[in-house]
């Protein structure tokens, strides 16, 4: 019986899975294609909302000062949501072609760093004014309802805030982190073989 075990040969001998480098490019220029297509429609929703909110304004003519700072704190708050949250465009646009691997990691990890100040300040910021803007809005009207409406409208207004802040926020916040995080790790491995 040899005792004299080769562990380097066993190792060196031993199959190590990569990920297929164009499979990686791909999945990464889809999720790429994909956030660039929800930030299309993101930009395309919250604009035609700032006009329909200034038509409001127009042609129904508020008469108090709070529905008017509400309008304009959800105008607002909508262009302090889109400005920074544009800055993924040029991130999403460059090089769908295929860059070596350090820059496409760097370009993930700069483009996850955008989303997280996305998710986490931006999106207070954007909750926090326009909460404020409705509230302000809505006080002309909820003031001109009976009772049992104006708190109906009160109640629901708070349940669609609520929804949209402990259930659809972080659902939607989990899934892009998700996608994201699995393909810095898959580039990371990649990157980490290639330096060995």
């Amino acid at each position: 019986m040899d005792t004299n075990i080769d562990f380097k040969k066993i190792w060196s001998e031993q199959k190590v899975e990569t990920p297929k480098v164009e499979a990686l490019y791909a999945k990464a220029n889809k999720l790429k294609s994909r956030s660039f297509l929800e930030l299309i429609v993101i930009n395309i929703t919250l604009l035609l909302t700032i006009t329909f909110i200034g038509f409001i304004w127009y042609y129904y003519q508020p008469e108090l000062v709070t529905t008017k700072i509400g309008i304009i704190m959800i105008m607002v708050a909508t262009v302090t949501f889109l400005l920074p949250f544009n800055k993924q465009l040029s991130l999403l646009k460059k090089n769908k072609t295929e860059p070596n691997n350090k820059e496409y990691l760097q370009q993930l990890t700069k483009l996850k760093e955008v989303q997280v100040f996305q998710q986490t300040t931006m999106l207070n910021v954007f909750f926090i004014l326009l909460s404020l803007g409705i509230g302000l809005y809505l006080f002309e009207f909820v003031s001109n309802m009976p009772m049992t409406w104006g708190i109906i409208t009160c109640a629901l207004t708070i349940a669609w805030f609520a929804i949209n802040w402990f259930y659809l926020r972080p659902k939607t916040i989990k899934k892009q982190n998700t996608k994201l995080n699995k393909l810095l790790a898959e580039f990371e491995k990649l990157n980490n073989q290639m330096n060995e």
